[in-house]
C-alpha cells in the first residue's frame, strides 16, 4: 500500500452547484499503525455548504485516523462506531446520523430524542439531509463525510478506497458485490409505525447468504478478509470482525 505524500487538486465532476478545496493527505507508519492525516477536504469537488436542507458550512481542519498496519481478525465483533472508515484521501466514512423519530422534532417528526429505537437512515431520502452528489454532507463541526459511495471518488481511486478502524481494507466493487441485509417485512411494532420502507435503520435485518457478505458488509478474498461499500444499504460496514486498537479518529 503507498506510503507517501500526495497532494490531489479538485476535478469538477459533480453536475450541481459545486465548491472547489484542495485535498491535502497524508499516509504513513507511525510505530505497528499506519496513520492518514488530511485537511478534511475531498479530491473532487463538494456541493454548495450551507444549502436549503443544511445549514453547516465546511471548514478545514486536522484530521487523523490510526489503525492496525497488519490487522488481525477478533474473537469477538465491535458495532456502534458512529466513524466506521477513512478514505485513502483522509475523508471520514460516516453513514449514521444523528436523527431519530421523535413526534416532537421540528423536521418531519425527525429529532435527537433516540427514545423511540428509529434511528433515521440517510441514504432513504438524502436531499433532506442536504447531500451533494458525492452522497456526502457537512456535520454541525464543518466535517465532511460520505454516507455512502462517492461516484467521483470511486471512478478517481478503482477499487481500494479506504480502511476500517480495524485496518482491514475496504473495496468498492459496484454492483458485482450485494450485501446480505435486506428490507424487512411488514409493518412496525411501534410508532411510527407504518410499512418497512427503509426510512430507519431498524426498517433492514441481515439475511444471512442471502448476499456475497457477512453481517458486517465483509469476505475473505484469496485468504485476507476485507469490507465493502456497496451500492444498496449498508452502503459500508457497521461492524468489525479486527482488533481496533485506541481512537480511530481524531480531530483538532
Amino acid at each position: 500500500m503507498p506510503r507517501s505524500f500526495f497532494l490531489i487538486g479538485s476535478l469538477l465532476i459533480s453536475p450541481m452547484t459545486a465548491i472547489a478545496h484542495d485535498n491535502q493527505s497524508e499516509m504513513a507508519p507511525h510505530g505497528q499503525q499506519t496513520c492518514i492525516t488530511s485537511n478534511g477536504a475531498p479530491t473532487h469537488d463538494m456541493g454548495e455548504f450551507p444549502n436549503r436542507a443544511n445549514p453547516n458550512a465546511f471548514t478545514e481542519q486536522t484530521l487523523r485516523f490510526c489503525f492496525p498496519s497488519s490487522p488481525e481478525l477478533a474473537n469477538d465483533t465491535t458495532y456502534n462506531a458512529m466513524t466506521v472508515g477513512v478514505t485513502l484521501s483522509g475523508v471520514p466514512i460516516r453513514p449514521y446520523t444523528a436523527g431519530y423519530y421523535d413526534p416532537n422534532g421540528r423536521q418531519h417528526n425527525i429529532g435527537p430524542n433516540p427514545d423511540s429505537g428509529w434511528r433515521q437512515q440517510a441514504m432513504h431520502d438524502p436531499n433532506r439531509l442536504g447531500m451533494d452528489a458525492e452522497n456526502a454532507h457537512v456535520d454541525k463541526a464543518g466535517l465532511y463525510h460520505y454516507h455512502a459511495m462517492s461516484p467521483s471518488y470511486a471512478a478517481d481511486v478503482g477499487s481500494h478506497i479506504g480502511f476500517a478502524p480495524d485496518g482491514f481494507e475496504i473495496h468498492y466493487a459496484g454492483d458485482t458485490i450485494t450485501s446480505s441485509w435486506q428490507l424487512k417485512s411488514g409493518v412496525r411494532p411501534t410508532p411510527p409505525h407504518g410499512n418497512y420502507d427503509g426510512l430507519f435503520e431498524e426498517d433492514f435485518e441481515y439475511a444471512a447468504g442471502s448476499g456475497d457478505l457477512d453481517e458486517c458488509n465483509g469476505a475473505l478474498v484469496d485468504g485476507e478478509y476485507r469490507y465493502y461499500a456497496t451500492d444498496a444499504y449498508p452502503y459500508f460496514p457497521r461492524c468489525f470482525k479486527g482488533t481496533i486498537e485506541g481512537r480511530f479518529m481524531t480531530r483538532r
